[in-house]
């Protein structure tokens, strides 16, 4: 079609051409209309075992507590934790009249969609290749019934693979919240999922350091178990700001296995969770 011909709108037009090339492609996936979602909060990490799926209950507890209502999106579908933490390995997923999954809902009223509340038994492995894995991640963002959720929390698998680009490009992304480590090598860690938000035009809330020290139960004094943190040198270069520092804890560890995350104190998350609300 010629320039002089042109009706500015590209969705009636197969032409190829420079307006349509300037024109950003969105890959969103839009929501069911029986469900609401005002917010959504990506957990990454850039390493797995550093506690991202732990930081991801406990930010859905800490905004529950605000007052809001909460849910929790377990994309790691092939190593999901989340329903152990709160306790809801017993639980499968019911389904409404229409054909929507009906997330299971902890005592506390958070609602969670994961992989294993589709499994037969827990400690069942979800051999699946990279596309249904994302297809399944989909198909908990679309058809699943969340019902005037004030803040959704996406557990992510670690790296910058398939299923992360697949959030980073499906979900609608208010910003993210980076999972760390102490370890020296957290810097090109970071530095991994920094680039990874930036290219994908994803906000980072702040960064997040997991088994940051040790209080010692005896003289109270903090041990740094894995060397002294680098935390606010890596903030600092990449312009971004520290969350959270979170201790080593047998308590910790302890409420997450018996289910009982929903009731841990966790005074560290304060700040995370007063910048979730302030977006």
């Amino acid at each position: 079609m010629s320039e002089e011909n042109c009706t500015h709108n590209c969705n009636t037009c197969g032409e190829s051409c420079s307006s349509r090339e300037d024109e950003p492609t969105s890959f969103l996936e839009p929501l069911n209309p029986a469900s609401t979602v005002k917010k959504v909060i990506g957990v990454v990490s850039g390493k797995g075992g550093v506690g991202k799926s732990l930081v991801t209950a406990m930010m859905a507890v800490a905004m529950n507590a605000k007052g809001h209502k909460t849910a929790i999106l377990d994309a790691d579908i092939t190593g999901p934790s989340i329903p152990k933490a709160f306790g809801l390995t017993d639980l499968g997923v019911g389904m409404t009249p229409t054909g929507l999954m009906i997330p299971a809902t902890s005592a506390t009223g958070i609602e969670v969609m994961s992989s294993n509340l589709i499994l037969d038994h827990e400690t069942d492995p979800v051999i699946w290749r990279g596309p249904v894995i994302a297809g399944a991640v989909k198909q908990f963002w679309q058809e699943a019934l969340w019902e005037d959720v004030d803040y959704m929390f996406v557990d992510m698998p670690p790296g910058t693979g398939d299923v992360p680009l697949t959030v980073f490009q499906s979900l609608p992304l208010d910003g993210i919240i980076i999972v760390t480590s102490p370890q020296e090598l957290v810097s090109m860690i970071v530095a991994k999922a920094v680039n990874m938000a930036k290219k994908m035009n994803i906000p980072i809330l702040g960064l997040v350091e997991n088994m940051s020290y040790l209080i010692c139960p005896d003289c109270e004094k903090k041990i740094s178990v894995f060397g002294e943190s680098h935390m606010e040198e890596v903030a600092k270069e990449y312009g971004i700001k520290v969350l959270a520092k979170i201790p080593i804890d047998p308590k910790i560890a302890g409420a997450v296995d018996a289910g009982l995350v929903e009731y841990l104190e966790a005074p560290w998350l304060k700040e995370a969770a007063d910048v979730v609300e302030s977006i």
